[in-house]
């Protein structure tokens, strides 16, 4: 049976980036591999059995076009109204809380947060499918 290990995204700047994940979700690097034109760096948290891998190409100076077949990666936590508020007060880029319903069915409640690159991190209350 295979095992997810991580998700790769492509970063301008490492050093704001790994700020981000740091402040936001608690991430710390575990490597970070150097090469003559990329570098890689693995973030992993306490809570969190998968890893984030952080692609930053040497000598890039334009933003990455996301296009449209990102999607978003997603994280759970215990208290999200809390967490929510935590993101602001630390300035973070947050969007409003949602109370996600199928019908009259609750299915998630959560926000989005993005990082410095635009890429989109669903943060969802524990809780149900997500626990």
């Amino acid at each position: 049976m295979a095992k997810l290990v991580h998700s790769m995204i492509r970063v301008l700047d490492e050093a704001r980036s790994i700020a981000f994940y740091e402040k936001a979700f608690g991430l710390e690097i575990v490597d970070r591999l150097d090469f003559d034109t990329f570098t890689l760096v693995y973030m992993k948290g306490d809570e969190i059995g998968f890893e984030l891998e952080l692609t930053i190409n040497k000598g890039r100076t334009e933003p990455y076009d996301l296009g449209d077949g990102y999607g978003h990666l997603a994280v759970v936590v215990a208290d999200v109204e809390a967490e929510h508020a935590r993101f602001s007060a630390e300035g973070l880029t947050v969007g409003k809380l949602v109370d996600f319903r199928n019908g009259d069915v609750p299915v998630a409640r959560f926000f989005f947060a993005t990082d410095p690159d635009g890429y989109k991190i669903e943060v969802i209350q524990k809780g149900g499918r997500f626990g």
